[in-house]
C-alpha cells in the first residue's frame, strides 16, 4: 500500500504504527528520522524501522508518506523543516492531539496549509512511552481522527485513511474545530485533572499516608498522571483555549456539588450521581467503545 513510509519522532505511536503495517504488509520500507539517535538505534534493533537518519531531506527523499509523530509544538517545527523538501506528490500527517494550532501553524510556515497534508489524531495510546512501548495491535479497535479541509486532496486524505485502517483502526472524520473541543473535553481536561488531584495531595501533610493506603480506584483515576508531562503541558497550551471552557464548565459543576455537599443536600448529590452513571452506562459503549473494547489514553 505505502513502499516508503517516513516516520519522524520514533516513541510509541509512530512505532507502533511502523510495527502495525509491517506486520500486515501494508508498508514496504520504514524509514526513522528525528532528533533523538538512541531512539533511532533501538528502533532499527526492535525491527521497527528498516533504516534510520537524523537528515530529514535525507529521510524523506523519495518517501510516499510522511508521520509527525511529534508532539504538537514540537510537530508544528517539523512542519517547518519539511518545507524545503515538500513535493507535490509527498503526502504528509500527523498524530498530533490539537488540530487547530497545527493547521494554522502550517497557514504561516507555507502560505495555505498543503493540499496534501492530511491532519490525523489516533485515539490510542498508553501511559507509557518510547519505542520500546510500541506494540502492532495499539491501534486495533480504536478510533483515528482526521480533520481535512476542504482543500485537501482526496488521494491524500485516501491514502491515509487506508493506512490506518491497515492497522486495525476505525478511521472517522471531524472537523478541525470539533475535534480540540471535543478532545479538550474528553482527553485534555481529565489529564488536567489527573495531574492536579496527584499533585495537590503530594503536598499535603497527609501525604505519605495517602499514597500509602490509595485503593485501586485512586490509581485508575490517577493512572494518566503518568504519562510525559512534556507532552502534556504542550497539548494544554495548544488547546489553551478550549481546555479552559472546559475547566470553567467543570468548575462551575464541581463548586454546585460541594455547595450540596456542605449543604447536606441529599437529593441534589444523589440526583447527580444518578445522572452520572446513567449518562455512562448509556454511552460508554458506544461513544468511546469500538466493538467491545475500551479506548486508551490519548497521546
Amino acid at each position: 500500500m505505502i513502499d516508503r513510509l517516513v516516520i519522524v519522532g520514533l516513541g510509541l505511536i509512530g512505532g507502533s504504527l511502523a510495527r502495525a503495517l509491517k506486520e500486515r504488509n501494508a508498508v514496504g520500507e520504514v524509514i526513522g528520522t528525528g532528533r533523538r539517535e538512541a531512539s533511532l538505534i533501538r528502533g532499527q534493533e526492535l525491527g521497527v524501522i528498516d533504516r534510520w537518519t537524523l537528515d530529514l531531506g535525507e529521510a524523506v527523499k523519495d518517501a510516499d508518506v510522511v508521520v509527525i509523530a511529534a508532539p504538537t509544538l514540537a510537530a508544528e517545527k517539523v512542519l517547518e523543516s519539511l518545507k524545503p523538501h515538500m513535493r507535490p506528490d509527498l503526502i504528509v500527517t500527523d498524530v498530533a492531539s490539537v488540530k487547530g494550532s497545527l493547521v494554522t501553524a502550517a497557514e504561516r510556515i507555507f502560505g495555505e496549509v498543503p493540499a496534501q497534508f492530511v491532519p490525523g489524531h489516533p485515539i490510542a495510546g498508553s501511559e507509557q512511552s518510547g519505542v520500546e512501548a510500541s506494540t502492532g495491535d495499539l491501534y486495533v479497535d480504536h478510533r483515528v481522527i482526521l480533520t481535512p479541509l476542504p482543500t485537501t486532496r482526496t488521494d491524500a486524505l485516501e491514502t491515509i485513511r487506508a493506512m490506518w485502517q491497515a492497522t486495525g483502526a476505525e478511521v472517522v472524520d471531524m472537523d478541525v474545530a470539533e475535534h480540540d473541543v471535543v478532545l479538550a473535553a474528553t482527553s485534555h481536561l481529565p489529564h488536567v485533572l489527573a495531574y492536579g488531584l496527584v499533585d495537590a495531595l503530594a503536598q499535603s501533610g497527609s501525604a505519605q499516608a495517602i499514597f500509602r493506603f490509595a485503593a485501586g480506584d485512586f490509581r485508575d483515576f490517577t493512572r494518566i498522571a503518568s504519562g510525559d508531562p512534556v507532552m502534556w503541558h504542550d497539548i494544554v497550551r495548544a488547546n489553551r483555549g478550549a481546555v479552559l471552557d472546559s475547566l470553567d464548565t467543570f468548575t462551575e459543576h464541581l463548586a454546585e456539588m460541594r455547595r450540596a455537599i456542605e449543604s447536606d443536600d441529599s437529593e441534589a448529590i444523589l440526583a447527580t450521581f444518578e445522572r452520572a452513571k446513567a449518562a455512562r452506562d448509556k454511552h460508554f459503549l458506544t461513544q468511546y467503545q469500538v466493538k467491545g473494547k475500551p479506548q486508551g489514553a490519548t497521546d
